[in-house]
């Protein structure tokens, strides 16, 4: 293998831009020898050097590499952070709120099946000829763990543990107002007659009107003054928009809710503003379909729940010493 092309920076090149000294010793184009520092080609004392305006000193020792890869990009790789195991049957990642877990419109991209493939092209693999199946979802502007199979066994017994309830969730969230503690239980319909998925009024049930059996179990964690619960949730079952729901029919919507908040606002309240939903899918625990391992995931809220959560407690802080000093 031939030698990489090195050499030693003189006093005439002193100061001078890496970009600048390339060009010079190599007698290349001015974007030729730009594009070599951006792409990751070039060293200063055993250093990568991507920056080609960055200047260059008296001695420095300056190496290129022709073969050295390219940068991976940026959103590739986070996306590769994100997956968080792999093996030949399954994947589980850490879903960013806002990201669509499949598409659900024919051109939709940016899904966390995008994110999945950008992961692997991140890593030199070729994204396109591995299937991804889908085993569970969980919704657009919620964060947190979701999984999808490798294989169309895994993806069968995945889906069939599911189905029997067999699969460890618990979820992170904040709701309005003083929550307490409870198991929420009711059938789920799409269309509560106002266009919005809701539940079927207990007269219905009783009839015998059609419904899917939801069942929500709510842990307070901490009451944050009046203002806000943080809960976390158990279901037992996983219907579409479950959680948000069930916590909004009983008069505490997660906060950043911005579908399921007309009965609230009907009533006269008004809404917390927040820049995304405060729900977080905490943890994903499985027995591996094929190794028969039994497997647990946890995973933070990530920075912008956080950050929220932190200026609800602030908030609540301040109205709380308001009211103190209001009564003395």
């Amino acid at each position: 293998m031939p030698a990489m092309p090195s050499f030693v920076v003189t006093a005439e090149e002193d100061d001078k831009t890496l970009a600048a000294v390339i060009r010079q010793r190599l007698g290349v184009a001015w974007s030729t020898a730009r594009a070599m520092c951006e792409r990751n080609k070039i060293t200063v004392d055993g250093v990568l050097a991507d920056d080609p305006s960055r200047r260059v000193r008296l001695g420095q020792a300056l190496a290129i590499d022709h073969t050295a890869p390219r940068p991976v990009p940026k959103a590739m790789a986070v996306a590769k952070q994100r997956i968080l195991f792999e093996d030949s049957q399954l994947v589980v990642i850490n879903k960013p709120a806002g990201v669509s877990s499949v598409p659900y419109e024919k051109d939709e991209k940016f899904t966390a099946m995008d994110l999945v493939r950008d992961g692997w092209r991140a890593e030199g693999r070729k994204a396109t000829e591995q299937p991804l199946y889908v085993v569970h979802r969980i919704d657009k502007d919620t964060s947190g763990l979701l999984m999808f199979a490798k294989t169309r066994p895994a993806e069968r017994e995945l889906q069939q543990r599911f189905r029997h309830h067999d699969i460890r969730r618990r979820y992170l969230c904040v709701v309005h107002g003083y929550c307490l503690g409870r198991t929420i239980e009711s059938y789920l319909i799409k269309d509560r007659g106002d266009g919005l998925r809701g539940s079927l009024a207990p007269w219905k049930v009783e009839l015998g009107h059609g419904g899917r059996l939801a069942l929500t179990h709510v842990e307070v964690l901490e009451h944050i003054g009046n203002l806000a619960t943080l809960c976390a949730v158990q279901i037992e079952t996983g219907k579409t928009h479950q959680i948000r729901i069930h916590l909004a029919e009983s008069g505490h919507p997660i906060i950043g809710e911005r579908v399921y908040i007309r009965d609230f606002t009907r009533r006269g309240q008004t809404p917390l503003a927040c820049p995304r939903l405060l729900l977080h899918a905490e943890t994903l625990g499985f027995t591996h379909p094929q190794t028969e391992e039994d497997l647990m995931f946890q995973e933070d809220p990530p920075t912008d729940f956080a950050d929220a959560l932190s200026r609800l407690r602030a908030q609540a802080r301040k109205e709380r010493s308001a009211a103190e000093a209001a009564a003395r």
